[in-house]
């Protein structure tokens, strides 16, 4: 490794200091990286367990739509489904994960029922509203868990570039600088320590 720096007792110093900075940042950096992968670890399982969970309401929303269609007709079940009044909302705050900002989504139904007459119209019909509520709700959860990993894995792609960075390039950099300026710094206080016995030899045979 090439280090070009002048071997000066100050320098050495600075390159002492960047060395112990250089190494806590890495210390830190490590740490920071270990905790995303635990947490990524953990949404990843996290994101397939509310995927399954969301895409079985799904399903059984859709086979409950069949039972309904089957017991009023399809031209009835449209109207029915008009006549829902019912709208949903979108609540998005943040949070923050080792310095990352990820959202927290909420989904909010908001209905004015009745909607129709329940005397000429199956329990079923019920059966699909409410389970698709639920299937909305499962859905910003799962927007919000993805959009989570998505961002940690950015996160902790960046982190381990720089931990990388700094353990293979700046760390054995700084290492070596202060390894060569020393290594120099002794051999010219030898080389003068020599110089001097030689002057002092000289002036006593003088």
């Amino acid at each position: 490794m090439n280090i070009n720096i002048a071997a000066t007792k100050t320098n050495l110093l600075k390159v002492k200091k960047s060395l112990e900075l250089t190494r806590e940042g890495f210390a830190l950096l490590d740490e920071k990286r270990k905790i995303l992968l635990q947490e990524l670890t953990a949404i990843i399982d996290s994101v397939d367990r509310t995927q399954e969970t969301g895409n079985a309401a799904l399903r059984q929303a859709y086979r409950t739509v069949d039972r309904a269609v089957v017991s009023v007709g399809t031209k009835r079940m449209e109207e029915l489904s008009f006549s829902v009044d019912m709208s949903t909302e979108i609540f998005i705050t943040q949070r923050r994960v080792m310095g990352v900002t990820v959202p927290v989504i909420t989904a909010r139904v908001r209905e004015n029922p009745p909607y129709y007459s329940l005397y000429d119209v199956n329990l079923s019909v019920d059966e699909v509203i409410v389970q698709f509520k639920e299937v909305l709700k499962a859905v910003a959860v799962l927007a919000e868990k993805k959009i989570t990993l998505l961002r940690l894995a950015e996160e902790a792609r960046k982190t381990i570039r720089k931990v990388n960075a700094l353990e293979k390039i700046y760390i054995p950099y700084y290492a070596e600088a202060k390894k060569s300026i020393s290594d120099r710094l002794d051999e010219e206080s030898r080389d003068a320590f020599g110089m001097l016995k030689i002057i002092k030899r000289t002036k006593m045979k003088g």
